[in-house]
């Protein structure tokens, strides 16, 4: 899962700037919202609408839309306005920060996610090696006017998504669709006003910019949240910081492969060091993950234990 991630969410950068050809950057943030909550509402509903999986605990409403909130309304609004003064580089950079934030956030905020000095190595050898993938570029300027103001929203939405990542860590057992549907709606309905107060009625999309629309709103923003979902709860935020060396790397990669560029001279050192990160970092992770296949339940936590058992409830209903 984290792997798919990483792979759609490299590709993300690159249809966004397609769909800014033809649609302002607010409803850009908001059409794919819609597109992304509509399935995932109709779909959970189909499937019972449940949202707490222990009637004894359900989560607060508040915290599911502060979870919209974080992960997508506010993230996307910033992402779409920023692409429009700063290089896609500084936007990919941006994105592997995330890691640098959550995992001092998760030592304090969740248990048994502790930062120990070999995870602050590993997080520091990945980053080097996200900065070596894109080089000097990455902070060339554009030459816009309003290009600091880019970066400041770039970084700004990582914050989000790295607190929004122990937001959802925190919450009791939720079924996965349902707060991914409940995400996506609160977070629609959070940009639909902002994208109407700044940019007024949206023009029609050409079938181009409406093909880059879908795009992001089923597969990046629908998919890829429910995996995001799933992957936090069964594994935790810090792990989830995988995703995030994958970015940068991916988008570079598709640029070689897609778009025909250059093959990057930085591009094997680099992947050489993300991955030595990813080992120091997430050592004992990706041991447990190996270990389970052996002994299955092996490392699972008891959060994602009480899911599980009320999974199995559920469906023997």
């Amino acid at each position: 899962m984290v792997g798919v991630l990483g792979f759609v969410w490299g590709s993300t950068f690159m249809v966004t700037e397609l769909a800014l050809e033809g649609m302002t950057p607010f409803w850009v943030a908001f059409i794919r919202l819609a597109f992304a909550a509509l399935p995932m509402v109709v779909i959970w509903r189909l499937r019972g609408g449940r949202l707490a999986l222990d009637p004894d605990n359900p989560p607060k409403l508040r915290a599911v839309a502060l979870a919209g909130a974080l992960s997508s309304a506010i993230p996307f609004l910033l992402l779409s306005w920023a692409q429009q003064f700063v290089t896609s580089g500084l936007a990919g950079t941006a994105m592997a920060a995330v890691t640098l934030i959550v995992l001092p956030l998760a030592h304090f905020l969740v248990p048994g996610e502790r930062l120990t000095g070999r995870k602050a190595l590993g997080v520091l050898v990945g980053f080097g090696g996200v900065l070596l993938l894109i080089g000097g570029d990455a902070f060339a300027s554009t030459g816009a006017q309003l290009e600091t103001w880019g970066r400041i929203a770039c970084l700004g939405a990582a914050v989000c998504y790295a607190v929004n990542a122990i937001t959802i860590r925190r919450l009791p057992p939720i079924d996965p669709m349902g707060l991914t549907a409940m995400m996506m709606l609160s977070a629609a309905l959070i940009v639909l006003p902002v994208a109407l107060i700044f940019e007024g009625v949206p023009p029609l999309p050409d079938a181009r910019t409406l093909a880059a629309l879908l795009t992001l709103g089923l597969v990046s923003t629908a998919a890829m949240n429910l995996l995001r979902v799933l992957v936090i709860r069964r594994a935790g935020p810090s792990f989830l910081t995988l995703v995030n060396y994958q970015v940068p790397l991916w988008s570079v990669v598709m640029g070689v492969v897609i778009l025909r560029e250059p093959v990057p001279p930085t591009l094997l050192s680099a992947l050489v060091l993300i991955l030595a990160g990813v080992a120091l970092s997430q050592w004992q992770a990706l041991r447990v993950l190996v270990l389970r296949r052996r002994r299955p339940g092996l490392g699972v936590t008891p959060t994602a234990q009480a899911t599980a058992r009320q999974i199995r409830l559920r469906d023997s209903d």
